[in-house]
């Protein structure tokens, strides 16, 4: 049992920022797996110190 009854404004944002966390958790998510596809595709060189400095 809760000392404190939690307001509703609570409840909507304590949603709202579990909905936040999530899509943010995905997008890294994402972001990981894409540069992992790219890293282990055979195709992938770093590119040679003259290419960046030019």
């Amino acid at each position: 049992m809760a000392l404190k009854v939690e307001h509703e404004i609570h409840q909507r944002r304590k949603g709202r920022n579990v909905g936040v966390g999530l899509m943010l958790g995905a997008f890294v998510v994402l972001v990981l797996a894409l540069t992992f596809t790219k890293i282990t595709s055979g195709d992938f060189e770093l590119p040679k110190a003259n290419e960046i400095s030019q």
